[in-house]
This record gives structure tokens, C-alpha cells and sequence, in this order.
């Protein structure tokens, strides 16, 4: 029953994904991010996301401009950039702005939703939920998000963002973004506060209460 639900939720239009990153990336929270795959429908709730800016933010892959690995980074607002990391994981951006910009947010941790047994298969997590999909290369595994699926589009296919529950802006933190070399103290990253199912903050970070900013959703 939840799953039908869900799938009766429309999708996240690309009007939604053609603005500023850093809005999209604080109203992506409470949105499902939900995957068709081998074995199943697996869903979760977005509760952690990055902005990443570009070509003007050192942090972002857009920073070496168009190759083989960034093509599809640099295009339509509202498509998926599923990248490889550590020779062994994916990670999986929505692409925002307008194409030929290089914007996206990062999906960094999903409050699972549905095929949570599929999800613990995959991951061979078994009598839990924590830590399943708290940290975005856990997430694209218990998803079955992998290579196959960079460039799609959001909207429709194996692959969509649905529209979700609004998430108070008092219940959004913001920090700096997880694991960065380059731009290391940009405040980029939203969350929802004690949510469980988001990745661990450092302890050396300082964490902050969203502000909305002019065009937000109230």
C-alpha cells in the first residue's frame, strides 16, 4: 500500500530543479527518491543533500569542465549524474540551473521507505534500518543505483523524484559539506535535524538552523 502511494505522488517538475542549487538542495528534503530495479521498487525520503556550484566551487566536478565522466553533469536541470567513486561506489546527483552549467545536488542520506528488505539484501544488512542508507554511496546500493542510470531523467523511468513532505525550515541544520579538501568550510550541506537516517556530522563542524531565503517555500 505505501508503495502504490507513493507512486501516485507526481514528480518533481524541471521547473523545480531550474533555480538556485542551494534552494533546491533545502526543498529536495522530504522529497522520494525512488528506484526501479532488479528484484523491485525501493523508495526513501531525502533527509541530506549537498550543493555543489559549478564551475566556480572548487569541490564540484564541473571545475574540469566537459569529459567523459562530467558529460551528463552539464546537463538538463531535473536529470540524474550517477558517478563513480573509490573504484567501488556510485553517488547520485539531481542536475539543477539550466544546462551547460555544471549545478547539482548531491543525495546524501534517504529515510527508507519501501523494498526495505530488498535494501537490506543488497547491502547485507539484516533487523535494522539504521545505518542502511545513511551516506550516499550506502543509499545508491540499497537503490540499485548504479552507472546504467546516469543521464535519465527524474521525471519519469527507472528513476524519479517525487514530490514528498514539506520539512519546516526549524527542522533543517545546514554545515559545511562532508569529506571536501576544496571549499571545505562552504555551508552547503542541509539536513534534517536528529533524523536517523542521515550521515554522522563531524564533531569539528559548526552546525547552523536553515534561514529561508526570498522565493522559498513557506
Amino acid at each position: 500500500m505505501v508503495g502504490r502511494a507513493n507512486r501516485r505522488r507526481r514528480a518533481l517538475s524541471r521547473a523545480f530543479f531550474s533555480r538556485d542549487t542551494t534552494l533546491v538542495a533545502r526543498e529536495m528534503l522530504g522529497a522520494i527518491l525512488e528506484c526501479r530495479g532488479d528484484g523491485g521498487v525501493t523508495s526513501g525520503r531525502i533527509v541530506e543533500t549537498e550543493a555543489y556550484l559549478g564551475g566556480d566551487d572548487p569541490a564540484s566536478h564541473a571545475v574540469v569542465g566537459r569529459t567523459s565522466r562530467t558529460e551528463h553533469l552539464f546537463g538538463r536541470p531535473g536529470n540524474a549524474y550517477v558517478y563513480f567513486i573509490y573504484g567501488r561506489y556510485w553517488c547520485v546527483n539531481a542536475v539543477t540551473e539550466r544546462a551547460g552549467r555544471g549545478h547539482a545536488v548531491l543525495v546524501r542520506g534517504i529515510e527508507p521507505v519501501d523494498g526495505i528488505d530488498l535494501m537490506r539484501a543488497r547491502r547485507g544488512i539484516f533487523g535494522t534500518e539504521r545505518g542502511l542508507t545513511n551516506g550516499p554511496a550506502r543509499l545508491c546500493l540499497a537503490l540499485g543505483i548504479d552507472g546504467r542510470l546516469n543521464g535519465v531523467s527524474l521525471q519519469r523511468g527507472p528513476l524519479v523524484l517525487r514530490e514528498g513532505c514539506a520539512i519546516p525550515d526549524a527542522a533543517v541544520s545546514v554545515s559545511q559539506r562532508i569529506g571536501l579538501t576544496r571549499a571545505a568550510d562552504w555551508p552547503l550541506r542541509y539536513y534534517v535535524t536528529s533524523n536517523p537516517h542521515v550521515s554522522r556530522t563531524p564533531s569539528a563542524f559548526s552546525v547552523g538552523r536553515y534561514a529561508a531565503a526570498p522565493g522559498a517555500r513557506s
